[in-house]
């Protein structure tokens, strides 16, 4: 069935326009046991609920739906078996929360749009920007042909190589932030939106852990020739 994912939007800071593509990366992750937007009343509620959202009205309050929306991510993690959150919103102040889950032993994957604050997506697992199905430029495939690795597979395993020790592999939470200062690469502007998504589909070039903080990727040395 896959893990049990957890999916927690901030509706008073991401458009309702992104809703199928919050979904269904939450999807992809595991099997999607809660799946909520926070926010004011809101005329787009009702096309939210049925994509499969609970919509929880945070009342007029300043804040109101950040500070529900923490409380009750923070109480999942406690009090359910569910380690993979998902947390959409563009807000730097979110980074606490991601903090708070990470050291608890939960892998967080944040959505947000261009304008998401550098402190957010430092704070996740993984971060991922949404992309509209107005945009007219679509998503850079990252599909390349089988009879051989890419460019960027080479650039892959190079960081495999130096960030490995006796052979165990890297934290694929590390590769984000080392393929992004070392190469410019961003994950969330490929198909595939996540590194998991990406290693996972090219099993000739590279070995996963299960999911969890501390897993790791290893190349495998006959996928590139060697």
């Amino acid at each position: 069935m896959g893990s049990s994912i957890a999916l927690f939007v901030d509706g008073d800071n991401i458009s309702p326009c992104f809703s199928e593509e919050i979904m269904a990366f939450a999807k992809q992750l595991g099997r999607l046991d809660v799946a909520r937007v926070y926010g004011g009343a809101h005329p787009a509620s009702g096309r939210m609920e049925a994509l499969g959202f609970r919509f929880v009205h945070a009342g007029p309050g300043k804040n109101g739906a950040d500070i529900l929306l923490s409380i009750d991510a923070i109480e999942t993690c406690q009090l359910s078996e569910i380690q993979t959150f998902v947390i959409a919103t563009s807000d730097g102040d979110f980074s606490h929360l991601a903090y708070r889950l990470r050291e608890r032993g939960a892998e967080v994957y944040g959505l947000g749009e261009g304008k998401a604050q550098f402190s957010f997506p430092a704070a996740c697992t993984e971060f991922s920007t949404v992309i509209s199905k107005l945009d007219v430029m679509p998503p850079k495939s990252t599909i390349q042909r089988r009879d051989g690795p890419s460019k960027l597979d080479e650039k892959i395993r190079a960081m495999i190589a130096i960030h490995s020790k006796n052979g165990l592999g890297m934290r694929i939470s590390e590769l984000a932030p080392k393929m992004h200062s070392s190469h410019g690469v961003k994950i969330s502007s490929h198909v595939e939106r996540t590194w998991r998504a990406y290693l996972s589909k090219r099993p000739e070039l590279y070995q996963l852990d299960p999911r969890g903080p501390e897993a790791k990727v290893r190349f495998v040395p006959q996928g590139f020739g060697n």
